[in-house]
């Protein structure tokens, strides 16, 4: 939702008309929004459900560390505009759900000031390392966007769902959204007092979901949360260093923030899929671990997310031994069945 509302903001300005009277239909030029390979999906969903089409997203390829090429950002912007469609706003993506990598963001600001492109940060998942200040570097640029998308419900901690958009232009945004119908008069004084948050989104009626972030800073305070996200930082490079030192497991992705996306070794990319599938399956059904399996540039295996504070060491060492007991079993079961077919049918 909150990069649903930071497009839709975007593209009533990038029209260049009255989009919210006339529609899309009047769109001369169609409209491109660009971002990296690596981008989370819900972009996509978010152009399409404003009309704009899946083709208005348009994904740049990706470095080996994930990160958007700003040479190919900058061709694919170029080619736009010779094919006569209109380059709208630029995602820079601080922490890719995949493996957490973080785009050059003050680059592509310099890029946007250049081109006259508005700049979106999806910050869902590291758009609050300004709070840790080991990190807070990884993010510059960021306050450079014009709007950033942030998921309080991974880094602050905070209850599902909650997500929150952070948009510098109030006056477009306000515009934007802002409509009142009889029933729904600004007064003065008393409940109508104010400005009517229904004004800033899509939602008329809702709950206070802002109750449980505001809440959990007066209790545990900014800088507590920017430790934990040390912690977790420091927690995922430990497991990579972990994975690192044993021969049977590799890193499939570079560590930036706090995912490891690692794998047990197998004889080639099928065999690594289905051993790494199958170990993360009887591990979520044995009840050890809810881990996830991901692909990356084509290599499929295993991805952890560290956010919880009570996560330890041990249990890092603890799942790794039970993803390596788990794919000898898978082995063991394997080499039977081959021996079994090898002796063919009983006579």
């Amino acid at each position: 939702m909150a990069n649903l509302v930071a497009h839709t903001v975007i593209r009533n300005l990038a029209a260049g008309y009255d989009v919210r009277g006339e529609g899309i239909a009047g769109v001369e030029k169609p409209l491109r929004f660009y971002a990296s390979d690596q981008v989370h999906s819900c972009h996509q969903k978010a152009l399409e459900t404003l009309g704009l089409g899946a083709k208005a997203l348009v994904e740049i390829a990706s470095d080996d560390r994930q990160r958007m090429r700003l040479d190919a950002l900058q061709a694919a912007i170029a080619a736009d505009r010779a094919s006569g469609l209109q380059p709208a706003c630029v995602i820079g993506t601080a922490g890719t759900t995949n493996t957490g990598a973080i785009d050059d963001l003050s680059a592509i600001a310099d890029l946007c000031e250049r081109e006259g492109l508005w700049f979106h940060v999806d910050g869902c998942i590291g758009g609050v390392l300004r709070l840790a200040p080991d990190h807070a570097h990884l993010v510059n640029g960021i306050e450079r966007a014009g709007s950033v998308a942030i998921d309080p419900h991974k880094w602050l901690h905070a209850p599902f769902e909650a997500g929150s958009v952070l948009i510098k232009d109030a006056q477009a945004h306000f515009e934007t959204f802002e409509m009142h119908g009889p029933y729904l008069q600004l007064q003065e004084r008393g409940m109508a007092a104010g400005k009517f948050l229904a004004d800033y989104g899509l939602e008329l009626t809702r709950g206070f979901r802002a109750l449980k972030i505001w809440m959990a800073f007066k209790e545990q305070g900014a800088a507590k949360f920017g430790r934990l996200i040390t912690r977790d930082i420091a927690l995922a490079r430990y497991m990579a260093a972990q994975v690192e030192a044993h021969p049977l497991l590799e890193l499939f992705a570079p560590v930036d923030l706090n995912i490891v996306c690692f794998r047990h070794v197998a004889a080639d990319e099928d065999a690594a899929k289905f051993l790494n599938t199958e170990i993360m399956l009887r591990l979520q059904e044995r009840g050890l671990a809810v881990i996830s399996d991901t692909t990356v540039q084509g290599r499929h295996g295993l991805r952890c997310a560290f956010n919880n504070h009570r996560t330890r060491r041990a249990d890092i060492d603890g799942l790794l031994a039970d993803v390596l007991c788990i794919a000898e079993e898978i082995k063991t079961e394997h080499a039977s069945q081959r021996a079994h077919l090898a002796d063919g049918p009983a006579p």
